[in-house]
């Protein structure tokens, strides 16, 4: 086939969706297919050969981050410029209600569309005042695709229909075959915990685990912290500073960095307070064989199937992360079991199974031949936008 991808998110900084978007188009490539991804961008932003760059973004927060956005005229030139050279027998559009490149797609393009909906949220104002709007956009994605039971479940409550369960998806094996790093690697004495995640999104946890450290260090002095990530956090370097290389800052770490970290640690935990739909990097740590201890959300939950595949806290129960810490770090035997558990549960994840799930929601929305082209209902307002960028003016539409 050929493919369309669209992400709404900026490729100028790192993030779930857009690693999702990369990995797929990746595997899809790998098995065969022609695949063109149209993204945010600046042109001096490295990218793979297969993503087309669609210029700088807006900064605005949204779910407790923030999202780097492109949208209005320039955006909209540059996305029906790209449809019709594209030529595609399918589009798939990551968050097509993001008001970023995929919902500028899906209001210009019409025929076989796939949404993928990454977002779970509880509540959301201005979901509330967006869906009477949105919906009959939505009403052209022909497949819907949620990231998890918890992304779908925002799908059905704010924006009405449904959506397969189609998880994110995992180089399983580039976790698993990772080299070990001597500098992090644990010993029955001096045993390794790792964070990875934005350090000043106080969502992702570290004021919790900042607060359990100290507790774990009572009753296992040789354990080790390491904690990856962006973001200047000086007040917990100050704090945590006192107990010397118990706990190491790592700064951000490349993709063969992350690997190598996680397949070299014991133990991989995950505070978050909420706002995950799935939580990709507890499968990336369980792929390397990492014990994930992580906070009791329903994302984390489903991941590790109540505890099954892992260890679940209390969420924001610094006292019950401290405690989940010591026994899997003491019970090396319990954690043995539960890391190899969940060695062979994460095969589930692997891009060579995700793949082939989205590759039948593409093949169900190609089944009667269609293509994909454009609405001429958008020409009346984004044409007049296109028009007006050019310089000229455009009548009868």
């Amino acid at each position: 086939m050929r493919v369309g991808i669209v992400c709404g998110y900026s490729f100028d900084v790192p993030g779930g969706v857009q690693f999702h978007v990369r990995d797929l188009a990746e595997h899809l490539i790998a098995t065969g297919h022609e695949v063109s991804v149209l993204a945010p961008a600046e042109d001096a932003t490295p990218v793979p050969d297969f993503v087309v760059p669609a210029g700088r973004t807006v900064a605005l927060p949204y779910n407790g981050s923030v999202a780097r956005l492109n949208f209005g005229p320039v955006a909209a030139a540059r996305t029906r410029r790209w449809l019709e050279e594209g030529d595609f027998d399918v589009l798939h559009l990551h968050e097509p209600i993001t008001p970023s490149l995929s919902m500028l797609a899906l209001w210009i393009a019409d025929g076989p569309i796939v949404g993928t909906f990454h977002t779970a949220m509880d509540r959301s104002r201005a979901l509330q005042v967006a869906s009477p709007l949105v919906r009959p956009l939505l009403e052209k994605i022909t497949g819907r695709i949620a990231v998890s039971e918890e992304a779908r479940r925002t799908v059905v409550e704010h924006l009405g229909g449904d959506a397969v369960v189609v998880p994110n998806g995992v180089f399983v094996d580039r976790f698993a075959d990772a080299a070990r790093a001597d500098a992090w690697c644990g010993t029955a004495e001096r045993p390794t915990v790792a964070f990875l995640g934005r350090l000043d999104e106080s969502r992702k946890g570290l004021p919790v685990l900042a607060a359990a450290i100290p507790q774990v260090l009572e009753q296992v002095p040789g354990a080790r912290f390491l904690v990856a990530g962006r973001g200047d956090v000086a007040e917990y370097r100050e704090e945590l500073s006192r107990f010397g290389d118990s706990v190491t800052f790592l700064g951000p770490v490349s993709d063969a960095e992350k690997e190598s970290l996680l397949a070299s640690v014991d133990l991989y935990v995950a505070p978050h307070s909420g706002g995950e739909s799935f939580g990709i990097v507890l499968v990336e740590a369980m792929s390397a064989g990492a014990h994930v201890v992580a906070s009791d959300i329903p994302a984390f939950r489903s991941v590790l199937d109540g505890g099954r595949y892992g260890t679940l806290f209390p969420t924001g129960d610094t006292g019950a992360l401290a405690a989940a810490l010591v026994t899997a770090l003491r019970d090396r035997d319990a954690s043995r079991q539960v890391r190899e558990a969940a060695s062979e549960a994460v095969r589930r994840y692997d891009w060579s199974v995700v793949t082939a799930e989205v590759l039948a929601v593409y093949e169900m929305v190609t089944a009667d031949g269609r293509h994909v082209h454009e609405d001429v209902r958008s020409r009346t307002v984004v044409g007049r936008l296109r028009a007006a960028l050019d310089g000229r003016t455009e009548t009868g539409r």
